[in-house]
């Protein structure tokens, strides 16, 4: 038996995210409270000041409890980090039975050898995502238990991170008296709460811009393919701001709130803007046109980061269905086009599919990676009620405390 409650929890460098999913009586996923808090006590996706950051995470569950009218004891949580790193694996399982019929053990084996990488000591894997597999030189096989066959290879997407800054979030969670039921890359997540089944098996490029990095995922024939981390986000566009205009960074970052853009329009040119005096600075004038040149220069970077490095892999040709963008940063005017010109793709602001409730939270794009920890946890929930093979996530939060 299952339990209907699901609660996510993003722990971001600008805000604590938590959303509370319920699942019907149908198996539908419903979004029934959501639950925020500036975040204080984390730098560039990660824990940097325990005291600060359990405080926030408190504010935004209590926040969640009261909305959902319900007591939270469990959560998935949302993981980043320049530290993450995302590679595939290739593993091989002869098959040694008389007949030659794959088993379940045969499988299980070969995503092991998969999985037996050349790690750094001192990181763990967070998942270890199979994609097909191939028997006897036949590819494109889902799952190839009863087949007959030699040898069973396997493809496995392997995420990873350092130990002890993985731990560093679990503590802050566990200090509440919760139990996290597993971690989850924010980029997979991200990916989980927009796309569609047709559009991961077209190919999709999803990219999260939140506070102090950026998620990227890239999914194609319906799987994950490749997945990184920039330590870089809205957080930087805010500071170049300060620099360029001279304003101290909380106006700078109110600029970016109001009036930032990702492509330099040509209506903006001459144009300025007053910023009135306040709490003893002086009234300011700020041409627009710099404003949007600062703005634009660093979302550029972001983007072309991100192809520098998936264009080489191959990646980028097979991205049929587009690009979507979501997190905080999604909101700046234009970056669509902006992320179009780099990329040569189609470009939207990400929007949440096949889940029903708070539309509120559904249509917000820097919701989108807490509402996909929610839709992996439904996922998860329904292979361990059709006994499917969940026994790797149920084991992630224990290796990474025995690392």
């Amino acid at each position: 038996m299952f339990d209907p409650l699901i609660v996510g929890l993003e722990i971001g460098t600008s805000k604590i995210c938590v959303v509370v999913g319920e699942i019907n009586a149908a198996g539908s996923l419903n979004i029934i409270g959501v639950g925020q808090a500036r975040s204080r006590g984390v730098r560039k996706g990660e824990i940097a000041e325990p005291v600060l950051a359990e405080e926030d995470v408190r504010n935004a569950i209590v926040d969640a409890e009261q909305m959902a009218n319900v007591e939270i004891r469990s959560v998935y949580l949302g993981v980043t980090g320049q530290h993450i790193r995302g590679f595939s694996n290739h593993g091989v399982h002869p098959v040694v039975s008389a007949d030659r019929e794959i088993t379940k053990e045969d499988v299980e084996d070969a995503i092991k050898n998969a999985k037996a990488v050349n790690l750094p000591v001192e990181n763990s894997i967070i998942h270890a995502i199979r994609q097909h597999f191939q028997v006897d030189a036949q590819s494109g096989i889902l799952n190839p238990v009863g087949m007959f066959g030699a040898k069973v290879e396997v493809d496995v997407h392997v995420v990873h991170g350092h130990g002890n800054r993985l731990k560093n979030s679990l503590a802050v969670v566990k200090g509440l008296q919760l139990n996290v039921e597993t971690v989850v890359f924010n980029g997979l997540a991200s990916a989980l709460a927009l796309l569609t089944n047709e559009q991961k098996e077209l190919g999709s490029l999803v990219i999260d811009i939140g506070g102090g990095t950026t998620d990227y995922a890239v999914y194609c024939d319906g799987i994950i393919k490749h997945t990184g981390v920039l330590a870089v986000g809205g957080d930087h566009v805010s500071n170049d701001l300060a620099f360029g205009l001279k304003l101290p960074l909380g106006r700078a970052e109110q600029l970016k709130l109001e009036h930032a853009s990702a492509e330099l329009l040509p209506e903006v040119k001459g144009r300025t803007i007053e910023l009135p005096g306040q709490l003893g600075l002086p009234s300011k004038t700020i041409n627009l046109e710099h404003l949007h040149r600062i703005t634009s220069l660093r979302l550029a970077e972001i983007f072309e980061l991100i192809e520098r490095e998936i264009s080489p892999l191959g990646w980028l040709e097979r991205v049929r269905a587009g690009v979507f963008i979501c997190g905080g940063g999604a909101r700046i005017p234009h970056i669509q086009s902006l992320a179009e010109s780099v990329f040569g793709l189609p470009a939207f602001t990400g929007k949440t599919n096949s889940i029903s409730g708070l539309k509120s939270a559904l249509d917000q794009p820097e919701f989108a990676t807490a509402i996909g920890l929610v839709r992996f946890g439904s996922l998860q929930q329904k292979r361990n009620t059709n006994g499917g093979p969940i026994a790797r996530f149920r084991q992630t939060v224990a290796e990474i405390f025995k690392s």
